[in-house]
Parts: structure tokens; sequence; C-alpha cells
């Protein structure tokens, strides 16, 4: 289990070269190492330093990496964390070189390489090692990661310690817009202020809208850079000062200026007198790190000025760190700059508490300070939303803005999933537990809580921050008085949390806690995550629907667990958001360190004329879309409350967890058939400079391929390939069973059909295909299937599933996926083969004609290749690594086991003698007698022949 787990950290890390600086890889002169700086910080308590293979490393500090069981320590590399000094703060980054070359000319002739050295030394006499030196160097790997492996073991909090979400999903970028009106026009200007904050995902673009001094808007409108509205969005009425809303499938031109900062976005008010507030789209480096934010307004009537201010907490000290932008509130039409006097104030009721001043430019009026050490009073009016924060300028014509600090405002959703895999002693249970919060302006924390499946009673519900040691929670709010056993849920109100928590909160760094009489330390745990906005019309205000191995048909013990979100639209579309958590990544080898899903939606009856529809493939933690061809059963089903959501997995392929769903619709005559909308831009994903950009993107074949693309190689018709994160998986195609009695072989496919000169006129042939332009699309292979044909679906990263089979129905292009029906065996104990294998079958000693024939047919996927760093290799090939900086591993043997990489250090056997050596090219330690034999007969002709013979 450590050498898997080591290997996938390996494997992850050299997929993740290209994280390192360009100016390191420049000094280098040589490729990075396989190990680079974590995506998220290892809490450090607010230390300037590096993140460094999950060890934070102080200023200044060297080390040698250390790649994990079977490579072990590389003492020949040499990290160093340099200090980088940026404007306000010093930072460190990681450089790693070969010390190799630096080692010192030896002039004896019998030096040694000791363990723990990259140099070899001139010996000083007797070597004298004992057997166990020997054994600890071999395994050196497991001196310094035992402590860590024990200390895992007390507590577990895998999500917060794992960066690997941040990549989980896609890669976003955050921008910001400051919205005022407009003062170099003749129309009176306004007094509303409004703040974007936007989010770019591949093509598709979220934003969330705050405003005040203003009316509900009427319509939203993206500019372009000459002023023409490139988007435009009509706002729903409502009640709340909150808008959220996307913009899908921005074209690449629009892309290229969005980031290069060249859109604008405007607010029209067409209520009463007409009122338009505009501002730039920016990026800014402080949205990743702000927790409390405030819009500044003036009193003064169509001022036409405001500001915002981003604001965070230290990590460990009271500091409260901000970030103003500032729109007006300077007036000067000289070209040239000038400094402007400003004076920045943090109010409570009026009274002054601190003060600032300093200059700004007015060509660039952004401001950045730190008020340091807040007392206790400041910092609980700070939590409360009482502090005010005042911006005025000191020059001729002063000018005054203001507003107050709550905690950040935006459409996103913090939520969170308990599971048993996520426990701080972590275990298999199949329970659930599901939360939803909201955060007001007061700094109360409103939260519902759902739990099921549970192995026992509840005995406590808290939110907790991350233990700092074995047995040592740290308990923030007790939820256990608001628990309800006939509900299963908790819904109350956390009144008074601090700033400090707030702070936290916002930082996805608190988790809730699921305690239970037989697992007094928690049954269930979650990190609470804040879980971005995404367009889709699902009531996340709403408890969602708990999924749960618990649920399934029958139950299964699984650590992990989820809750999804659903609804129907007007136009009968299913709306869907899934999101799970617990799945280990260390017993579940399949997964390949990732979670991967199949989500379908069915009925609660399990009979033979079901209907189920599959949702979609995915690839992480999360999966979310829109089904817009449902059928009435199914729309009836939802109605009803008599319908379920199932993920499942390549280990428990009939269902990993489930939750029942209902979703009151009138849908009587069905959803009508629509072609579904393109999620990004095909010229961006078919330009191959614009593909090369992209870190998902696999080159196979000598071509760039988009991440979740499919295609068919040319090596072989009969496999499909598809690309995932960097990764391409290729499959055998798996062809259904025909039931006609003649059968032709297509020369572009790859299985046969039926012959329909021999068959009833009902079954379609390739040559009426040809002739009619009928047929159905099918998202999974992304391919055209002739009338009548089957085929088992394609789902990316799974492959063929092979417990499906889909139909294409006639000339109306619809496609129709039916489960296979396993037969009935005659045996007691029936076994699945292989976890991928749908139908169990009796043992060799009891299997029956019956069942060995359709074992047959249902033969698990053939075996996947490996990928390795930039290499493939096929099922059981071998190889030696080669790791960047060191080179290849001749003592470290890998191999491909049916898609699975496996790395193995080079067995030595135990010496008997107590002068050991070792010589640099050699994996093992030698007795030094033996070694100068060896030399002897090498360096002596006579003798040389004599050991030829």
């Amino acid at each position: 289990m450590l050498a898997s787990r080591a290997l996938r950290c390996l494997l992850c890390a050299l997929s993740c070269a290209w994280w390192l600086p360009t100016g390191t890889a420049s000094r280098l002169k040589t490729p990075a190492l396989p190990i680079q700086s974590e995506r998220e910080p290892v809490p450090s308590k607010g230390l300037a330093g590096c993140s460094f293979g999950g060890r934070f490393y102080s200023l200044e500090e060297t080390w040698h990496p250390d790649l994990g069981e079977p490579f072990g320590v590389m003492h020949c590399v040499q990290c160093h964390c340099e200090p980088q000094k940026s404007r306000r703060k010093v930072s460190g980054k990681v450089n790693c070189r070969n010390i190799k070359q630096d080692c010192p000319t030896l002039d004896c002739d019998d030096s040694v390489l000791l363990p723990g050295h990259c140099c070899r030394t001139c010996q000083k006499g007797a070597v004298d090692k004992k057997q166990t030196d020997i054994m600890l160097e071999t395994f050196e790997y497991f001196h310094e990661k035992g402590k860590e492996d024990d200390l895992h073991k007390s507590y577990n909090d895998r999500s917060y310690l794992s960066s690997e979400d941040t990549g989980l999903g896609e890669s976003r970028t955050d921008f910001v817009a400051l919205l005022t009106g407009v003062t170099d026009s003749w129309l009176p200007s306004s007094s509303g202020v409004a703040r974007v904050r936007l989010s770019l995902t591949r093509t598709m673009l979220t934003f969330s809208v705050t405003y005040q001094r203003i009316g509900r808007p009427s319509k939203i409108a993206i500019l372009d850079s000459d002023g023409t509205p490139a988007f435009e969005y009509k706002v729903p009425k409502g009640q709340t000062d909150m808008i959220c809303g996307v913009w899908k499938n921005l074209a690449k031109p629009l892309l290229r200026k969005l980031q290069s900062e060249q859109l604008r976005i405007s607010m029209t008010i067409s209520t009463g007198r007409r009122e338009e507030v505009v501002g730039k789209i920016i990026k800014h480096r402080a949205l990743f790190a702000e927790t409390f934010s405030s819009v500044l307004t003036s009193e003064e009537e169509n001022a036409g000025m405001g500001g915002i201010a981003m604001l965070t907490l230290s990590d460990s000290e009271n500091n409260l760190h901000f970030i103003l932008i500032l729109q007006g509130l300077i007036r000067h039409k000289d070209k040239e700059p000038v400094l402007v006097p400003i004076r920045v104030q943090l109010v409570y009721r009026q009274h002054v508490l601190r003060e600032i001043r300093s200059n700004i430019t007015s060509n660039d009026p952004d401001f950045a300070e730190v008020l340091t050490d807040l007392n206790s009073r400041e910092l609980f009016w700070l939590s409360r939303g009482q502090l005010e924060i005042a911006v005025a300028t000191e020059d001729q014509d002063p000018r005054q803005i203001s507003g107050f600090i709550t905690g950040r405002k935006s459409c996103d959703t913090i939520q969170s999933v308990m599971s048993s895999g996520d426990a701080l002693i972590p275990g298999k249970t199949g329970g659930v537990g599901s939360a939803i919060f909201n955060l007001h302006g007061n700094g109360t924390l409103d939260y519902q809580v759902q739990v099921a499946g549970l192995t026992s009673d509840i005995v406590g519900l808290t939110i907790e921050l991350k233990p700092r040691r074995r047995n040592k929670r740290s308990v923030l709010y007790d939820l256990t008085a608001e628990y309800s056993r006939t509900t299963g849920q908790s819904v109350g109100s956390w009144s008074r949390p601090e700033a400090r928590h707030i702070h936290m909160l916002l930082q996805n760094e608190l988790f809730i806690n699921v305690a239970t009489a037989h697992s007094q330390e928690g049954e269930l745990r979650g990190q609470i995550k804040v879980l971005p906005y995404s367009g889709l019309e699902v009531p996340r205000h709403e408890l969602p629907t708990p999924l749960a191995g618990h649920f399934v048909s029958p139950p299964v013990r699984t650590g992990a667990s989820g809750h999804a979100w659903v609804s129907v639209d007007k136009q009968c579309h299913l709306h869907y958001e899934i999101i799970v958590a617990g799945l280990s990544k260390t017993d579940d080898v399949t997964m390949n360190a990732h979670l991967h899903g199949l989500a379908e939606i069915g009925e609660l009856d399990d009979s033979s004329t079901n209907h189920k529809r599959l949702l979609t493939g995915f690839y992480g933690s999360q999966a979310q879309g829109v089904l817009k061809d449902m059928s009435i059963e199914l729309l009836q089903h939802l109605d009803q409350g008599t319908a379920f959501i199932q993920v499942s997995t390549k280990l428990n392929p009939q269902g990993e967890i489930r939750g029942q769903v209902h979703v009151p619709n009138s849908c009587k005559l069905g959803a009508p058939a629509e072609v579904e909308e393109a999620e990004f831009d095909d010229l961006f994903l078919n330009d191959p400079e614009e593909l090369k950009k992209d870190p998902n993107t696999c080159f196979f074949e000598n071509q760039y391929h988009a991440h979740g693309s499919r295609w068919t190689p040319s090596y072989d018709k009969c496999f499909t390939c598809s690309c995932q994160k960097r990764t391409v998986i290729c499959d055998p195609v798996i062809c259904p069973e025909l039931t006609c009695s003649r059968t032709i072989q297509p020369e572009d496919k790859c299985c046969s059909v039926c012959d329909e000169r021999r068959e009833p006129k009902d079954i379609k042939t390739p040559e009426m295909v040809e002739e009619h332009l009928e047929g159905c699309y099918f998202e999974g292979d992304q391919k055209m299937h002739a009338p009548g044909t089957t085929w088992h679906p394609f789902v990316p990263p799974f492959g063929y599933i092979k417990c499906a089979v889909c139909t294409c129905k006639g000339s109306t292009g619809e496609v129709h996926c039916e489960k296979v029906t396993c037969p009935v065996l005659t045996c007691s104990h029936p076994v699945r083969r292989s976890p991928s294998d749908c139908c169990k079958e009796c043992p060799e000693e009891e299997r029956t004609p019956a069942g060995l024939e359709h074992s047959d047919m249902m033969q698990a996927d053939g075996p996947r290749y490996c990928k390795f760093g930039k290499n493939f290799y096929q099922n059981s090939d071998s190889w030696h690594p080669w790791v960047p900086l060191v080179g290849e591993m001749k003592c470290i043997n890998c191999w491909c086991d049916h898609g699975v990489t496996k790395c193995q250090r080079k067995q030595c056997p135990v010496l008997a003698c107590s002068n050991i050596t070792r010589t640099e090219s050699s994996c093992c330690p030698e007795c030094a007698d033996q070694k100068e034999e060896a030399d002897l007969m090498t360096k002596t002709p006579g003798k040389r022949r004599t050991w030829k013979q």
C-alpha cells in the first residue's frame, strides 16, 4: 500500500512538472524535478518559506527530496528554499539542482560510497557496518516517513491536506469589476455602485453582482473594446441584492480580450429614471485570499464615484490586510499624474478607531495597507458587520466614500459532504452526511445538516478545526442540541462566530464531524468547502439529495458518500450537480488516484422494465450538466419521488452510492428531443496552437487532443481512446452479441453487423445507412450509429460499459440504453471475477453451461496501457524509470500490470561479511574481499584469460 501511494505521488508530480517557474528551469538547464511545490501551501503559522513534498521548509533551508518507496531519498539532488522579495512581503521559491558534479576528485583507489551520501570518500580504515545498517539503507524511505504514517492513522482530514481539488475540476481565472456612474456624459450620473466578481472556466464565465444605492437592474451587458455589447443578460425579478448569471461559449477572440483586460461591464436600471453604471473587468491578485469585503458609496446624489475593499486576516496574527479599488474619487483632467493625499479610517458608529494617511496617484488610485493587531472588540465588530471603512481625499475638493465590512458575498455555496472515508479514523460504513450553510452580513451562520445510514445513534454533531495532534479535536460550535432523530436533520443558526472563524470558513479550513455511540471520535466527517457557482438552475439554497451506499440495493459498505442537487426547468430539461467525497485512493487502485464516477438516473423499481438514463461519466469529485431528452416515464418518476441518482465505480459497477430524488414537475408530454449545446468553442479545441497552451491537453500519435475528447487511434480501429487531463486511455471496443444468423464485417467498422439480405426487413444494414442520413449520435463515443445497430456505451474515463447495451431506434435519432440482464446462476457462491465485470458467475468447479456462455460474452475489458512520465507501455512491459536530474534508475524495476504501473527496488542479498562496500554502478552492497578478488581478475590479463576459460 505504501509503495502504490508513493508511486501515485511520483506519477502525479511527474505530470505536473510544468508548475516550476521558467526562471528556475533556465538556471538549471535541465528538466525540473518530478516533485514540485504544493499547489496549496502547507500550514506554517504565517511564516515565509517553501512547501515541498508535503513539508514546510524555512527560507535558506536545504534538503534532499524524498520520492518515496521504492525510489527513496535523492542524495545527489539538493533543494534550496530561495527567498523572493516582492513589493510588500518575502516568500520562498524551491530551486533544485544535481550536486554530483560538485563531488571532489579523489586520490585513492579504494573509495567507498557511504549510506546517505552522494559523493564517494576514501577509506580511513576498515568499514565496519552492521547488517542492520544495510537494511536501513535499502529502506531509507521508511525512516522519515514512519512518523507521518503513524500520525496519519490518528486523524485523517485527507481532503484538507490534499491539493488535488484545485486541479480536480477545471482551472479557474477570477476577475473583478467596480461599476460606478458615468461622469463624462451630458446625462446625470448615478449614485449607484456595484461590484462584480467573475470566474472563467474554459469558455464559461460566471458572475456574481452586488450593488448599493441603486434599484434592481434590468439588464447586464459585457461590452467589447469598441463599446458594442458582446453579451447581454436579462436580470430576473427578485428581492435580493445579489445577481447570479452565466455566459456560456465565449468565442476565442473574446477570451483573449477578457484575459488582456479589454472588456467592460455595464448595468442598466430602467425602472423610474434610467441609470447606468459601468466598469472595467480586471484581474486582481487579492481575489484568491479575500474573506471580507466592502462596497464604498458616497452620500452625494449622482456623484458617479465609489470603491470596493478586499480584506483578509493574517493566518497567525490579528492583522487586517486590505486593498482599495477606487473610481471617480479623484477628478484630475490633466494628462500628467499628480499625487493626491487621502485618509483611510476604520470607523465604528461614527467613532474613528484607526486612521491611515497616505498619497495615491491620480492615474492609479488603488491603495493597499495593513491594520495591525486588531483588539478583541475590533474583531468582534468585524465579525458582526459593524465596522465601516471610509476613504476621503484631502485636496482642495475633498470627497468621501464609505461602506460596511462584511463576510465575502458571492453566488457560491458553502457546503459539506460527510463520509466515513474522511473520518478521523477512516472506515467504510455506507453512511452519509450533507450540509449547507448561509453566511449573513451580520455574521450569523445558518446551517442545515442531514445524516443517514449511521451504525448507531448520534452523540455529537460539531463544527471543528483540523486537529493538531492525536485525539485533540478542536470544537468551535456544537450543533447536537438542534438534531432531530425523527428527521435526521439539524437546522439552526450560529449567531456569534468570531472573525477568525469566518475567515477560516471562507478559506475552506473548517470541518463538520458526526460522532456516534460506536464511533466516539466521529463516524462521518467532511470539509466545509465553498462550491463555486456553476450557472445551473439547481436549488442550492435547499438541502441536496444525500447519496450513500446505505441506499444501494443491496447496501454497499463504502467509505464514499455524496449529495446532489436536481431540478427540472420549464423546457423539461434536467439540471443536476453531484458532489462526492470519501472514496479511498489507497484501497481502490482501479481509481488511479482519482474518483472515476458513472452517474445515472432511473426509477427505484428494480424490475426488468425499469428506465435508466446515463447522466455522465466524470473524473474528479464533481459532476454537473443538463439532460435534455428526458423520457416521460422518468419525468413522472421524478414527479412522484420514485427516481434515484446513482454513482457507480469500477469497484462497484452496480452502484457505489445512491439517493432517492423527488422533483415536482408538470412535464406531462415528456421533453422534446434537442441537441445539447456545445460546452466549449470548437475553434478553440481544434486549434493546435491553443491546444498546446492547455495544460490538460494530451499528445498522442503526433497529434494534440483536448481534455475530454475521444477518437479512434490510427494503429487499430478496434480501440477507442480518450484524453483525461494529460493522460491517454485506450480501451478495446467491446462488440455486442448479435442474434442474427448471418453477419458481415464493414471495412470501416470494428464490429460485425447483421446481413440484411438474410434477415428480416426491420434490421437495417450498412447499405441502407449510406442511402439515408438518418442515424443516432451518441455523446459517449462521439460517433454516428446506424439505425438498428447496438453497441456498448463508451463513457470516459471508464471505457466501454459492459453492463449496458445501447440501440439506435429507427430514423428518429433516439438512443435507448438498457441495463444488461444477468443470467440466473445455479451455484451457491457466485463470484465477480474482475471488478469491472458486470455479472457474477459460478466458480470453475460449479459453473453451468449457461453461466459459462454468458460469462464468455461479458469478459472484462482488455489489458490497458500504462503511462509513466511521458511514455506509454503495453501490458507486461518492464523498464527502468528515468528521473530528471538523476537519470535512469537501474536499481528500480517497473512494469505495466493491466493499466496499473508498479515499481519495486531490486532485492539485495543478506551479506555475512563485516567489511562491506558499494560501487557506483552496482545496486547492492558487496563484501570488500570479494570485490578485491573481482577487481584483480579484471585488471590482471593472465587471470582474465583463466576467468574466461
